[in-house]
């Protein structure tokens, strides 16, 4: 089988508690910054592939603002 790397780019928006936004931004990035596997073993099989390697190549907060509790 031939072997392919394909670059992602996806975005998350993330709820965090945190004692300021920059602990908030680093705990997001660090916490986050790990994507498993999805696929089982029958989908590796029915559709023929195999992933590798997942290796985080981006992981930087882009933006952080505080929620508001209106209750």
């Amino acid at each position: 089988m031939k072997k392919y790397k394909v670059a992602l780019s996806r975005a998350y928006i993330v709820t965090i508690e945190a004692e300021n936004k920059e602990k908030a931004c680093r705990y997001a990035e660090f916490y986050l910054g790990d994507c498993p596997d999805a696929s089982t073993s029958i989908d590796r099989q029915d559709h023929k592939f195999s992933i590798k390697e997942i290796e985080p190549a981006i992981n930087d907060a882009i933006d952080v603002e505080e929620v508001k509790d209106y209750e």
